[in-house]
């Protein structure tokens, strides 16, 4: 076996082993419903805490952290309280004045599914069940409304009592807020909600929201009474339950904050498993002393609590394991609002889409230190993020994705030319060399040893690097997986269409041979799934075809074992790639095309153009001559 086969043989068995493993170890589990996660119209029971309150008890808090959970009893605040709508460009939803909790929220850009009469992708839902219509909010129900099915999530801002100030003079998770000004919350018309205490002090905060994701929450306290008054704000992201997720080893899903420049990232797992800290449970507290935010994130959507910038505060994330509530905690020092004066706290809340522009302008504008780094882009972030960037870009001129993703292949074959060149040339004397090697062959017989020093000699005199032959194949590995990446955790490619059947680049291709790519009345196996793959999607099937044809660009080898294994090595990566994203296999067959292009023109103008036809017509199974 000659050495330049011998390394090519080795970088596709590499690559093997690699989709291999990921089948095995990355792949997740198919969904399923736990029907006990399945929330019911009933009445929220006294076991459960109330809606929109942090852990704990708040008589056992300590200044300057968040209250605990107050139990409301056996009616849920939220199910009948009065709410204020919100309907912006891409929100809709409602804010609940029992708490002045944000829990109502659907992100009016996205859709659950491909269907353009799917649902509103829902981001927040309160604790109650409230009835809603796909097109409507808990704020403005339509005629036939349907039951929110969802785990409780949502934000709650409020006040934790400083010293010697009683807990029952700041509002609690229960109490109900009153509409001071504004009716909807919308851009450039801002809402304030106020609370008065009746020993002196109002307390009010003001909601702005923008066109897209980020509501700015203004938390003010007035005090009118004859004495000081100390209390410190905060505000708290609670998921109730643990959240469905991706389950993907290579997707971060959890809480995710920035301290002080430094990126934290906790799945919902390890946050269950955190040390306990006293009075807090299973914790994790952080001391920001400029710049941070904290929140939790999904694939797609996030929910992140961002104080202003240089405002120090203390970022926690924590777990009621009786509870079963995940929370992450923004906690401003106390302050002391003197007799006829009042202080504020400003803070932002993003909730909406991981869309890298919004992020990044959230970023630039308003100064979230490292905001686009909420994006998972893995530990391989300096190949990661270069490629998106290049595919953003490409996307904005193009405005195809589909096509945007071919463009990036070229662009990426461009860069990598050059060493595509010196193996195509090396290629192409190594075709120079083949009758001398047959003799060397010839000469040697089954002496293997003999047979490898001299073909060794003979690249030494001729200086011909066998090596060269694999190493654009060895590299793009990680241009693969990088793009592997891009794909998988970015939004812009969720729903993007290419042509025709291929509506979203994110999924799998949905067709499949075992119905005739939709001409037969039945269902192919659910996409992403094993089966899927073996099924034969049309694009898996092209690019079986495309790496058969790269395959046949080079002369057959000798050796039975090689001849078996390069057969059989196209087909082996169609059935494994034919369940990864559309968008990827679209990368691999452009990849593909590209490479037969400059291969076939760079041998050809050396000499020895591949007999590419003359190779398939060999390879084909010979008809027996009549007579």
């Amino acid at each position: 076996m000659d050495d330049n086969n011998r390394n090519l043989i080795l970088a596709m068995v590499l690559s093997a082993l690699v989709m291999i493993g990921w089948y095995a170890f990355f792949a997740p589990p198919q969904p399923t419903v736990d029907p006990s996660a399945v929330p019911t119209a009933t009445t929220t029971p006294a076991t459960t805490p109330a809606a929109g309150a942090p852990v704990g008890t708040a008589a056992g808090t300590s200044p300057g952290t968040a209250p605990g959970v107050a139990d409301a009893g056996s009616a849920d605040p939220s199910r009948d309280a009065p709410r204020v709508a919100i309907d912006t460009p891409s929100l809709r939803g409602s804010i609940s004045l029992a708490g002045g909790r944000i829990d109502d929220l659907l992100l009016t850009g996205y859709r659950e599914t491909l269907d353009p009469a799917s649902p509103f992708v829902r981001l927040l839902s309160p604790t109650a069940q409230l009835r809603v219509t796909q097109e409507g909010t808990a704020a403005a129900p339509a005629t036939e409304p349907e039951v929110v099915l969802q785990k409780p999530y949502y934000a709650v801002y409020g006040w934790t009592p400083g010293p010697g100030v009683d807990p029952a003079l700041v509002p609690g998770p229960a109490t109900v807020w009153t509409l001071e000004s504004g009716q909807t919350l919308a851009p450039g018309q801002p809402v304030t909600l106020a609370w008065d205490n009746g020993a002196g002090q109002v307390f009010r905060r003001t909601f702005e929201l923008d066109d897209r994701y980020l509501f700015t929450v203004t938390q003010s306290l007035e005090n009118s009474g004859a004495a000081p008054f100390s209390a410190a704000p905060y505000g708290i992201i609670a998921r109730h339950g643990r959240p469905d997720t991706q389950n993907y080893f290579v997707l971060h899903e959890g809480a995710v904050g920035m301290v002080d420049g430094e990126l934290v990232e906790e799945d919902y797992g390890d946050v269950a498993d955190l040390d306990p800290v006293a009075g807090e449970g299973p914790a994790d507290v952080r001391q920001v002393t400029a710049n941070g935010w904290i929140g939790f994130t999904d694939k797609y959507w996030m929910t992140t609590l961002a104080p202003a910038p240089g405002q120090p505060f203390t970022a926690v994330v924590k777990y009621a394991p009786g509870a079963d509530i995940y929370q992450t905690e923004a906690r401003m020092p106390v302050q002391t609002v003197a007799p006829g004066t009042q202080v504020s706290s400003q803070s932002f809340l993003f909730a909406g889409a991981k869309t890298y522009e919004v992020l990044h302008g959230y970023q630039e504008n308003r100064g979230i230190q490292r905001f686009v780094d909420s994006i998972d882009w893995g530990w391989f972030y300096f190949l990661t993020k270069p490629i998106f960037h290049l595919l953003h870009w490409l996307h904005g001129i193009i405005g195809n994705m589909g096509w945007a993703i071919i463009a990036l292949t070229f662009v990426l074959k461009m860069l990598v030319f050059p060493l595509a060149r010196k193996s195509y040339v090396s290629m192409a004397r190594m075709r120079e060399l083949q009758p001398e090697m047959e003799a060397i062959k010839e000469r040697t017989g089954d002496d293997r040893t003999k047979y490898q020093q001299e073909v060794m000699a003979l690249y030494k005199r001729e200086k011909v690097n066998p090596a060269a032959g694999c190493l654009p194949m060895l590299l793009q590995i990680p241009i693969f997986f990088a793009l592997y990446k891009v794909i998988f955790v970015t939004i812009e490619l969720r729903h993007a269409p290419w042509v025709g059947w291929i509506r979203d680049l994110a999924a799998p291709d949905p067709s499949s041979l075992l119905n005739l790519f939709g001409l037969l009345p039945y269902s192919p196996p659910a996409q992403g799934t094993l089966l899927h793959s073996l099924s034969l999607p049309a694009l898996a099937i092209v690019l079986g075809i495309t790496m058969w044809l790269q395959q046949k660009l080079n002369p057959a080898p000798a050796d039975p074992a090689q001849k078996m294994i390069f057969a059989w090595m196209p087909w082996i990566f169609m059935f494994m790639l034919g369940g990864f994203a559309s968008g990827l296999v679209l990368y691999w067959i452009a990849n593909n095309t590209i490479t037969i292009a400059q291969q076939y023109t760079i041998m050809s103008m050396h000499g020895h153009p591949p007999q590419l036809f003359g190779n398939i017509r060999d390879s084909l199974p010979k008809r027996r001559r009549k007579g």
